[in-house]
């Protein structure tokens, strides 16, 4: 049988492998020819200039200033001067805030943050306790008063000195709602009293008035307002300060869950315009009390030497406290305002501080 084997061939002693055929002179010119046009293009691809891998961005525009409604009690008046001072002087919209005021009660405005129609408000700490105590999403974020402003205040010749004297008076409120009314209960609590123990008269924000035409025996209010349109008028008057019985937040910027959480960098603008605004005010009160005028002309005219008081004896109550941050408060306080609130009946269950404060946004 024939044996089959896979063998290449071999060169033999004195032979050679057959090579491949020369190529034409044709052939090489083409093989020249393409060579060199290859080098021509990869020089010309070297000096060419490199695009972009995307053409610039057009500078962007700048936004417009954020309109922001704060609502505010009370009515137009130069106590809200260093309002009036950052608006003018640019504080606010500096920060991408266009600020305006709404004028109204402290109850309502407390509804309207929490249900974000409003962003911002101010109000006093109780009505943080007020608020939080029915789930409402709100929380006090800067202090803007340090010292509780509010008083009850009478004629000198009341007989009335002290809470106790209260007993069996007649004593005049905006209206049951609001740091007054939340005051002087708070008044009543400390002589033991409850407000069957007086008689309460709604009288809106006639309290000057009110007290001097003998209405009622006594009256609650801010302790710029009413003692000194008396005292201006040569009415001497005495005052029950709370501030001088219980340490509670005063009034302050307030805002909502919502905002904290989706827009931060809105709340701290507010807060650091609210800081410049109030040191502003601080630092040059001509100026500023003259701002005020400008918001408020009704303050002016035969009525401006009244309002320069009650815009002076407003700047103590707008100094920061010499310990800690322009703004600040305490565990403390909360939690002194949160026990009034449930001893006097106002809420449940002790509303705990960090439900309703926080002081991150401070400088």
């Amino acid at each position: 049988m024939k044996q089959f084997t896979d063998r290449r061939p071999t060169a033999r002693a004195g032979s050679a492998l057959p090579g491949p055929a020369a190529a034409s002179p044709a052939a090489l010119s083409r093989l020249l020819t393409l060579i060199l046009l290859a080098f021509l293009a990869a020089i010309a691809a070297a000096c060419a200039p490199i695009a972009p891998a995307t053409a610039p961005a057009a500078p962007a525009e700048p936004q417009a200033p954020r309109p922001i409604t704060l609502g505010v009690g009370f009515i137009p008046n130069v106590q809200f001067a260093p309002f009036y001072v950052g608006i003018e002087k640019g504080f606010f919209a500096a920060r991408g805030v266009d600020l305006s005021l709404d004028y109204g009660f402290e109850n309502d405005y407390l509804k309207l943050v929490a249900t974000d129609e409003l962003q911002f408000m101010i109000a006093s700490g109780d009505q943080l306790v007020l608020g939080r105590a029915q789930e409402l999403p709100v929380k006090y974020v800067m202090n803007w008063y340090t010292s509780y402003p509010v008083t009850v205040f009478a004629k000198a010749d009341a007989g009335i000195h002290e809470p106790a004297d209260l007993a069996g008076r007649t004593v005049g409120v905006p209206g049951p709602f609001g740091a007054t009314y939340i005051a002087l209960r708070a008044l009543l609590d400390t002589a033991g009293l409850t407000e069957t123990d007086i008689q309460m008269e709604s009288i809106g924000f006639t309290q000057a008035s009110a007290v001097s035409e003998d209405l009622v025996d006594a009256a609650v209010d801010y302790a710029v307002n009413g003692p000194v349109v008396l005292g201006n008028a040569g009415i001497e008057t005495v005052q029950i300060p709370l501030d001088q019985y219980l340490q509670i937040p005063a009034n302050g910027l307030v805002t909502n869950q919502r905002t904290l959480q989706e827009e931060p960098q809105l709340v701290e603008a507010m807060v650091r315009a609210l800081q410049e605004s109030v040191a502003y005010t601080l630092a040059n009160p001509d100026e500023s009390f003259a701002i005020a005028l400008n918001f408020v002309p009704e303050a002016g005219g035969e009525n401006e030497a009244a309002n320069r008081l009650v815009f002076d004896a407003s700047l103590p109550f707008w100094q920061p406290r010499p310990d800690g941050a322009h703004g600040a408060t305490t565990d403390a306080e909360w939690q002194t305002v949160a026990e009034l609130l449930l001893r006097i009946g106002f809420v449940e269950r002790i509303v705990q501080p960090e439900e309703m404060y926080t002081n991150e946004f401070l400088q």
